[in-house]
């Protein structure tokens, strides 16, 4: 069996995982990075390794087309921004490793909105690929429990980590997995976060804001201080009685540490960059 890839580094042991099941690899097609979050270089120096090729371009019919020549059986898809699409006058499968337990949670990025949730148990789902987003019948799925003070990258690792695992058993079963296909009921699609739900509100109690700080985590959560905006990575708290006005800076430490006032608490900004480029001495004034 032979199969393409779409993806980058975070899900680079998909490849591999096909690769231990037997099947032969035949292209790579990835995204242009950032290389801040998302990567690929890993990704494409082991494609160029086995002798891939690689496209950094969206993948078009003509592509499908000429992965149907090459005897290309499956097209294989994890962490990929571009649509697919229609791939069924050439391919004999086309999956989607997708990380939430669907039916919830289709659409691009949807593990930020689960730590906002409080969701107490998450998972990722392999469906077959469809016109719409994340609707196409299930393959096999994997749940496991999230932390009470589950962050950003922790779920983002644990996602990882359950895809890897998930691609070893769609690769070594295909055939019979999709013939066993179940579809999706009714479920939930949830768009990409909004500044606005990036964005800090000190009126809260301690709890809550500290919640957005861990689902954003490296992503970054927004927050106005002192008349000005800043980019928070990094945030501790604690619950204290006192009488000033959430918002308020109470304290400058040094550094670069700010204290503000939450509802029923304070925050402490340890790790944040101003978009201002005030400094927090003169945030603190």
């Amino acid at each position: 069996m032979r199969f393409a890839l779409c993806a980058a580094d975070r899900h680079r042991g998909v490849i591999e995982a096909f690769i231990r099941a037997g099947w032969a690899p035949v292209k790579l097609f990835s995204t242009p990075t950032d290389e801040r979050l998302d990567y690929n270089r890993t990704l494409v120096a082991r494609a160029i390794g086995l002798g891939l090729e690689v496209q950094l371009s969206p993948l078009r019919d003509d592509d499908l087309a000429a992965l149907a020549r090459r005897g290309c059986d499956a097209l294989v898809v994890a962490g990929y921004d571009w649509r697919i699409g229609d791939w069924t006058p050439h391919l004999k499968y086309a999956l989607n490793f997708h990380p939430s337990p669907l039916p919830e949670g289709r659409g691009p990025y949807p593990i930020i909105r689960a730590i906002l949730e409080e969701r107490p148990t998450w998972g990722v789902a392999c469906h077959r690929i469809e016109p719409t987003f994340d609707t196409g019948p299930v393959l096999a799925s994997i749940d496991f429990a999230l932390d009470a003070d589950e962050c950003h990258e922790s779920l983002d690792l644990k996602v990882q980590l359950a895809i890897d695992r998930l691609a070893g058993r769609v690769a070594a079963d295909l055939e019979s997995l999709w013939a066993a296909a179940t579809p999706q009921a009714d479920g939930s699609y949830w768009k990409r976060c909004s500044d606005a739900e990036r964005t800090l509100d000190f009126r809260q109690p301690v709890a809550d804001v500290l919640r957005r700080v861990r689902a954003f985590g490296l992503l970054e959560t927004l927050a106005t201080v002192g008349g000005n905006t800043v980019h928070v990575r990094r945030a501790v708290g604690w619950i204290e009685k006192h009488s000033a006005v959430p918002g308020s800076v109470v304290h400058v430490g040094s550094p670069r540490t700010l204290v503000v006032a939450a509802a029923d608490g304070f925050i402490g900004l340890v790790e944040w960059s101003s978009i201002s480029a005030a400094s927090a001495s003169q945030i603190g004034r």
